[in-house]
């Protein structure tokens, strides 16, 4: 906190090396004082998909404790904010390439960070990520496509499952033919109200993507992830859902990993003119997932004060 009540947030763009692209995040690296009520009200205010809050560790085991919240509410890990907010601890000094990794205290529980240096400065981050777990797999696809505005065929012509897959926030993953598809897609929320309720499951963010990414673009996927429920009508970049994107490739063969790891990238935030780019590492020794790791670029854009009152 600064004086006066104010507290100072930088402003970072993750999965990304170019400012004014990306997924926006505000990090409070100083909130000390601050209760839920009213960082949920922060994170509404600066309207971002996530705002981060930092504070000492709790943990004999790690190096800060980190609250990751969206407009609407708290969630217990997020990818672009355990990045963007080990990119600001690095901006600040707090972490320096002595370190090849953090471990940040996130609802989760203590998440590693590994660190990748150029120079004295930050170049890339690893959030290291639960093994997947995968729930049901969605039997009325022709439902789900018409909750996005697009045609059966575009599903079942992938011949992949409609699935919820998790590593700590669940989310419904939903294969689509083509970046058109993906790009045409408009998700109904009380059409998607309906579809999770008669499938027994709670509301979730929906990841639709493609294998086809267009002849233009080297990255491994083409994606979108819509999430009204938390606030954020479509997210630039959703590094807790690639984990398990990676997973769920690897395990329907879509992707096949080569000397027992997986490397892939996912292009997401271009229909809102924010392109990000995701890495994705799975790790297989003996052929099993064993690790599972999403990583990117974060730049800062910007730093400002609020003061809650």
């Amino acid at each position: 906190m600064l004086r006066n009540g104010k507290y100072h947030y930088l402003h970072l763009d993750v999965f990304t090396d170019r400012p004014l692209t990306g997924n926006q995040l505000a990090v409070f690296l100083d909130a000390q004082g601050l209760d839920a009520d009213v960082m949920q009200r922060i994170a509404l205010e600066m309207a971002f998909s996530e705002t981060t809050f930092v504070f000492p560790a709790e943990h004999p085991t790690t190096d800060y404790r980190v609250r990751i919240f969206t407009p609407r509410t708290e969630i217990p890990m997020a990818g672009h904010p355990t990045v963007g907010t080990t990119f600001a601890l690095a901006h600040a000094g707090r972490i320096t390439r002595a370190s090849a990794s953090i471990m940040l205290g996130l609802g989760i529980g203590p998440t590693p960070v590994g660190l990748e240096w150029g120079g004295d400065q930050l170049d890339f981050a690893w959030m290291t990520q639960a093994v997947p777990k995968f729930g049901p797999k969605l039997e009325d696809v022709r439902g789900m496509a018409a909750a996005l505005g697009l045609l059966d065929s575009d599903i079942r012509g992938t011949k992949l499952p409609v699935q919820v897959g998790s590593s700590g926030v669940p989310f419904l993953y939903v294969p689509l033919v083509c970046r058109e598809a993906v790009n045409a897609a408009e998700l109904d929320r009380r059409a998607l109200l309906g579809i999770c309720q008669s499938a027994g499951i709670d509301e979730l963010g929906v990841f639709v993507f493609t294998l086809q990414p267009g002849e233009e673009d080297d990255a491994t996927v083409f994606s979108r992830m819509f999430a009204p429920g938390f606030g954020v009508p479509e997210d630039p970049a959703t590094g807790a859902a690639s984990g398990p994107l990676g997973a769920y490739l690897i395990e329907y063969g879509a992707v096949h990993p080569d000397a027992g790891a997986a490397h892939i990238v996912s292009r997401q935030g271009v229909k809102m003119g924010r392109p990000s780019e995701i890495h994705i590492s799975i790790g297989m020794p003996g052929g099993q997932i064993r690790q599972v790791r999403v990583g990117g670029k974060a730049v800062l854009v910007g730093e400002g004060t609020v003061r809650p009152g």
